[in-house]
């Protein structure tokens, strides 16, 4: 009858110190900055060790897997720096037989069940729907520099880049935690160019009674996704919405206080671009400080009306992207939060 007590303590005691694993790297009221090595290209995600992953996944209690990605097609919202994109069909089953450009599908060949198949060409920016904005994304300065250093006079290239690419954003399982900003105000969506400021993140934390920790993927509501319907085509209603967004105090806040590992929302930029702070040098400082300056990765048009209304603010958060060498985003991505 003494054992069991023994145990249950023993076991609570393990997961704490699972749970507040110290930092490798980050130190509070800094960050992170270029701290890994002149070759490193990941960025604060190398915070994530097994003993962090194991952490996360122990957060799983029902069993239950939301998609946070959204559906993509010639008709989405964009970000208006970004091109369209085309998905177009290469070859289709009336085509195939039309052609008759490839022997093996010639009935004379054997092919008398007129075997066919469909496959797409897709043209499309690296930087549309779900995404998470790799560190060789934003670049400043007169020497064109990204994270770490690299320039586009040694690392850009006519392929893509060849420092930092999206190809580099390794297997992110991490504890995530909703913040939302929009049910704190009690509206819909945030209204167009609004500011989250760090008090707004506390008040929607206090309203929600979560905790932010070390390490965490931290996403950000504003509600511009409930607008996004099929596929993001009701252009106005999401842009107008799609301006609200944090500036550089809640960034920092969240970076230099709290231990974010990376930092989302659900709309095409995070940050409110549309009204640059006083005094500010660019027209996306926060893109600069987190991606730039800090390595910290950005997610965008996460969707999470779904664990908004269902009041889940805490959740195992996995996200891999495309492994397509260059690029400078994973995009058109499917993140899970399972709790």
């Amino acid at each position: 009858m003494l054992l069991m007590p023994l145990v249950i303590v023993l076991t609570t005691v393990l997961t704490a110190e699972m749970i507040h694993a110290e930092p490798k790297q980050w130190r509070q009221g800094v960050g992170w900055g270029w701290v890994w090595g002149e070759d490193d290209e990941v960025g604060a995600l190398n915070e994530m060790t097994a003993q962090s992953v194991l952490a996360a996944l122990s957060i799983v209690e029902r069993g239950q897997v939301r998609d946070l990605g959204v559906d993509y097609d010639r008709r989405s919202y964009k970000w208006p720096g970004h091109s369209p994109g085309e998905i177009m069909t290469f070859r289709s089953p009336p085509g195939v037989r039309a052609q008759q450009d490839l022997s093996f599908t010639l009935a004379e060949n054997g092919n008398t069940s007129e075997t066919t198949w469909h496959s797409c060409a897709l043209f499309m920016n690296d930087n549309v729907a779900t995404q998470i904005d790799g560190l060789g994304h934003a670049v400043t300065g007169e020497d064109n520099h990204w994270y770490n250093g690299f320039t586009e006079a040694k690392w850009g290239g006519d392929w893509g880049v060849r420092k930092a690419g999206a190809e580099t954003i390794p297997p992110i399982i991490a504890r995530g935690v909703l913040i939302d900003v929009a049910g704190f105000k009690g509206v819909e969506a945030l209204p167009s160019k609004y500011i989250i400021t760090p008090a707004d993140l506390q008040g929607a934390l206090a309203r929600q009674g979560t905790e932010l920790q070390f390490g965490d993927v931290v996403l950000i509501r504003t509600g511009t996704l409930r607008y996004w319907g099929e596929a993001g085509e009701d252009q106005d209603k999401i842009g107008e919405h799609d301006t609200a967004g944090i500036q550089m105090p809640a960034a920092r806040w969240l970076v230099e206080e709290k231990g974010a590992m990376m930092i989302g929302s659900d709309t095409s930029g995070l940050e409110q671009m549309a009204t640059p702070p006083a005094g500010s040098d660019s027209f996306m400082p926060v893109h600069n400080y987190l991606l730039i300056e800090q390595g910290v990765h950005i997610a965008e048009f996460h969707y999470l009306e779904e664990l908004a209304a269902e009041e889940v603010y805490e959740f195992t958060y996995i996200a891999t992207t495309n492994k397509i060498r260059g690029t400078t985003a994973g995009f058109t991505m499917r993140p899970l939060a399972i709790y």
